[in-house]
C-alpha cells in the first residue's frame, strides 16, 4: 500500500477546529457521492414499492438499496495500485450481512477521498464510530426459520455478526485504525450523535482522525409493523402513488417513510488536514445533545429548540449567522409540527433569512442514519450553492418559515444548521460551515 506520509502525533490538537476531510454514501438516489449530488440537484425520489409480491400496503413503500453491488462500488472506488486494500474489502464484505457491507463501501469512499490511503495517519490517532444501534434486525430475522427447522446448522459467525460492533471491527481492520472506537444509539438521532463524538475526541486531543459511519438500519417485518402500530409510519393514503407518501412539513403528511442508507464522513483536525495537504471540504462548528427525560415517542418542542440554541453557542455564533436550515422533517405530523414551533422559537425574526428543507423528501427517513446522510447532504449543499426541493410540500403546515420548494434554487449558505431528533426524547443539532 502506498504511503507518503506518516502521522504518529499532532501537536496540540485541543481546542483545534473539525473539519471533514472525506466523505461517503450509499443510498436510494445515489450510490456514490456523484450520484447522490445529481439526484439532490434534481430532486429525484427514491421512495417506491419494496416488494410488489405483497398486497399493497403502506408496509411496502420506502427507499431501498436492494440493487446495490458491494463489488461493484468497492471496485469503482480502489484502483489497481491499491489491490491489498481492495482484497481487504472484498473478503470482508464477502458474507456480511448488507447493512455491514453499505458500512465498509461508503467508509472506502471516505477515505479514498480524504487521501489517506496515499497519506495516512498514525494508526492510534485515528478512531472510528459507529453512529447506530439494532442494525441487524433483518438479517437475523431471515435466519429465523431455517434455525426453528435446523438450530444446530447456524453458523458460527452469527455470533459475530449479529452485534453492532460487527461493522466497527470489519471497518477498522480493513483501514487500520487501532486508536478510540465505539458504537453510538440515539435512535433517529444516532447520526449527529455519532458526529458529536467524533467532534469531541477530536477536540479533546484524543485522535487526529474520527471515521464516522451513520450505519444502514435493517429491519425485519416487525420493525416494521411495530412503527405501524404505534402510528409512525406514513403511507396509508400514498400506496399506488409512492413517490407521493413523504410529505415534510405538508398538511398531508401522514407519518415517516423508511429508508436505506449508509454514510461516513471522515473528521480531522486541521492542523493534521493541513499537515497532510489535503483539501477542508467543510468544518464541525458545533454540535448539541439535549434529551426530554421522556420514555415515550412524543417529540418536545422545548427540548429541540434547547439543542438547537446550545449548537449555534458551542459554534460561536448568533443565530444571524445560520443560512440554512437541514430540518429533522421526517413528515410526522406531530413531529413536524413541534419542530416548525422550535425553528420558529429560536429563530424568530431572523427566518425569512433562512431556506428551510428536509433530505428526507427524496431519501425516506433513513432512522440510525439520518443525520449522517444528511450532513454529507448539508455540506454539498453549501459547497454546491444550492437548496434542494422539499418534495410533495403542496401546502405547507406553516408560512412563516422560507421552505424550499418543488425545484432546487440557487443559493450561496456558508453555515447550515443540520437537525435530528430521535424517540426516548434524544434532541439534537450540529453546525457545519462550508469549507475553503
Amino acid at each position: 500500500m502506498k504511503r507518503n506520509l506518516l502521522l504518529e502525533s499532532s501537536q496540540n490538537t485541543q481546542c483545534e477546529k473539525v473539519v471533514i476531510t472525506g466523505m461517503g454514501i450509499i443510498s436510494s438516489i445515489g450510490k456514490d457521492l456523484a450520484e447522490f449530488e445529481e439526484s439532490l440537484k434534481a430532486g429525484r425520489s427514491g421512495i417506491g414499492i419494496l416488494n410488489s409480491s405483497n398486497k399493497p400496503s403502506q408496509s411496502n413503500i420506502g427507499a431501498s438499496v436492494s440493487d446495490f453491488s458491494f463489488e461493484t462500488k468497492v471496485k469503482s472506488h480502489l484502483q489497481p495500485e491499491y489491490n491489498e486494500l481492495l482484497k481487504g474489502a472484498l473478503n470482508l464484505g464477502k458474507r456480511a450481512p448488507v447493512s455491514v457491507k453499505c458500512s465498509i463501501a461508503s467508509a472506502v469512499e471516505a477515505w479514498i477521498m480524504a487521501r489517506l490511503h496515499e497519506k495516512q495517519v498514525y494508526g492510534r490517532r485515528t478512531g472510528i464510530i459507529i453512529a447506530g444501534s439494532n442494525l441487524s434486525c433483518g438479517y437475523q430475522y431471515g435466519l429465523y426459520k431455517d434455525f426453528v427447522d435446523a438450530p444446530e446448522y447456524l453458523s458460527p459467525t452469527y455470533a459475530m455478526y449479529f452485534m453492532d460492533t460487527d461493522h466497527l471491527a470489519a471497518v477498522s481492520q480493513l483501514l487500520g485504525i487501532h486508536g478510540e472506537g465505539y458504537t453510538t444509539g440515539g435512535a433517529s438521532a444516532s447520526g449527529n450523535v455519532g458526529i458529536i463524538n467524533g467532534y469531541r475526541l477530536i477536540k479533546n486531543g484524543i485522535v487526529d482522525v474520527c471515521v464516522v459511519i451513520g450505519a444502514m438500519a435493517d429491519l425485519s417485518p416487525m420493525e416494521i409493523q411495530g412503527f405501524i402500530n404505534i402510528g409512525a409510519l406514513g403511507g396509508k393514503k400514498y400506496w399506488s402513488k409512492p413517490e407521493s407518501a413523504c410529505r415534510p412539513f405538508d398538511i398531508e403528511h401522514e407519518g415517516f417513510i423508511y429508508g436505506q442508507a449508509a454514510a461516513c464522513l471522515v473528521l480531522e483536525s486541521y492542523n493534521s488536514a493541513l499537515i497532510r495537504d489535503v483539501p477542508v471540504l467543510a468544518e464541525i462548528m458545533g454540535g448539541a445533545i439535549v434529551i426530554d427525560g421522556n420514555r415515550k415517542p412524543d417529540p418536545n418542542e422545548e427540548g429541540e429548540a434547547a439543542a438547537m440554541r446550545h449548537a449555534i453557542e458551542s459554534a460561536g455564533l448568533q443565530k444571524e449567522d445560520i443560512d440554512y436550515i437541514n430540518a429533522h422533517g421526517s413528515a410526522s405530523p406531530l413531529g413536524d409540527s413541534t419542530e416548525v414551533g422550535a425553528i420558529k422559537s429560536v429563530f424568530k425574526e431572523c427566518l425569512s433569512n433562512i431556506y428551510v428543507n428536509s433530505t428526507k423528501s427524496l431519501t425516506g427517513h433513513c432512522l440510525f442514519s439520518a443525520g449522517v446522510v444528511e450532513a454529507v447532504s448539508t455540506i454539498i449543499q453549501l459547497r454546491g450553492g444550492f437548496i434542494h426541493p422539499n418534495l410533495n410540500l403542496d401546502n405547507p403546515i406553516s408560512t412563516d418559515i422560507c421552505f424550499a420548494g418543488r425545484e432546487s434554487i440557487n443559493k450561496e449558505s456558508n453555515i447550515g444548521m443540520s437537525n435530528s431528533f430521535g424517540f426516548g426524547g434524544i434532541n439534537s443539532s450540529i453546525i457545519i460551515k462550508k469549507g475553503v
